[in-house]
């Protein structure tokens, strides 16, 4: 197969796999039809998101200087995504993506005084740096409870404006943090199977503030991050409730099916020196003997149709968590059940409202 050939299909998994989930987290549908219809290959991706990204930003900017501050934020939000989207799995040119990237956080951090609530991006240290959050806490409330909000393989927190609004308007404050291997933090650390340390980090840096109750923390994990929310609950037990998202059970038990992006996105992010040793650190994240270890409330979400991680590796944590545990399986749900947001989004945040109540 030639070397154009493969880039066309990796751009046709791209485009058709994730179309879901862009759209439904803030993409508007024809900037996503104008830009995966203008190109011919994976090569393309990435600078045809951030041109797209730099019109939106432009709009953000102009309405900045002219004080629309509400308009601005949205704008620049769009515009992150939009960079976020260029370089969320466009791993094997680290420059195009890293530069793609800071444009996404320099986005999102000029519009995050702006937005209702407002934003306060924050650096938690850990392992002698810092991993990268942003914090939002809802209007009129002293001492909310907190939701920490744990990332996937190619996600980071500038993709998770909308889904934060679904715990901010449910009285929830919301910490997004970019962990090891993810976002900002995927430069300086490698993906970890233990991700309880992060979270531990995370909740222990929690603890240095007053403007939250540090008796109702809940986490949230989505895709990947739907494995390290559950791995963190069982070894953390501050945390009070949590919500997993088409988490795997046994992220090597999905490696060979998983897509060829998914994969070498994983190898370099694990940094991962050969395909060998990335499929070895894969197999470290594992919840074998970990899952009986979580006596914390945990609501579970899986679609049927999930083409990255299948839906029973959803239904084994269900079966072996020893805390009470909703599970919820949407019959016609992709991954993250990105095409039917409404089943599950505001049931999850319900949820974890009641929970932290």
């Amino acid at each position: 197969m030639s070397q154009g050939k493969a880039q066309d299909a990796q751009l046709k998994t791209a485009a058709t796999h994730w179309a879901h989930r862009l759209v439904t987290n803030g993409v508007i549908l024809a900037d996503y039809q104008d830009i995966t219809s203008s190109i011919e290959s994976w090569s393309e991706w990435c600078a045809a998101w951030s041109r797209r990204a730099e019109l939106h930003e432009g709009m953000g900017r102009e309405a900045l200087a002219k004080s629309h501050r509400q308009s601005a934020a949205e704008h620049l939000t769009r515009a992150g995504l939009y960079y976020h989207f260029g370089k969320f799995l466009f791993v094997h040119d680290l420059a195009q993506m890293k530069a793609a990237h800071m444009k996404a956080v320099e986005c999102r951090q000029l519009a995050l005084p702006h937005l209702d609530p407002p934003g306060e991006r924050v650096e938690i240290p850990y392992e002698g740096k810092h991993l990268a959050a942003i914090f939002r806490k809802p209007p009129g409330v002293a001492r909310p409870p907190v939701v920490v909000m744990a990332m996937g393989l190619d996600s980071c927190k500038e993709e998770m404006d909308g889904l934060e609004a679904t715990f901010l308007t449910r009285g929830m404050a919301t910490l997004c943090f970019d962990g090891p291997g993810q976002g900002e933090g995927e430069y300086d650390f490698a993906i970890r199977g233990d991700y309880e340390v992060a979270v531990t980090a995370v909740i222990d840096w929690l603890q240095s503030r007053r403007d939250v109750d540090l008796n109702r923390i809940g986490l949230w994990g989505v895709s990947l991050g739907g494995y390290y929310a559950p791995r963190a609950a069982a070894f953390e037990k501050r945390i009070k409730a949590c919500v997993s998202l088409s988490g795997p059970y046994d992220w090597s038990d999905c490696w060979d099916s998983m897509p060829d992006l998914t994969r070498l996105a994983f190898k370099v992010r694990s940094k991962s020196a050969s395909d060998e040793e990335a499929k070895k650190k894969a197999a470290t994240l594992s919840l074998k003997g970990v899952a009986s270890k979580i006596t914390c409330p945990i609501y579970i979400v899986t679609g049927k149709l999930d083409r990255v991680i299948p839906w029973e590796h959803s239904d084994r944590l269900a079966r072996e968590v020893k805390g009470p545990v909703e599970l919820l399986l949407v019959e016609d749900g992709t991954h993250v059940v990105n095409n039917r947001p409404h089943r599950y989004r505001p049931q999850t945040a319900d949820w974890l409202a009641e929970k932290l109540r």
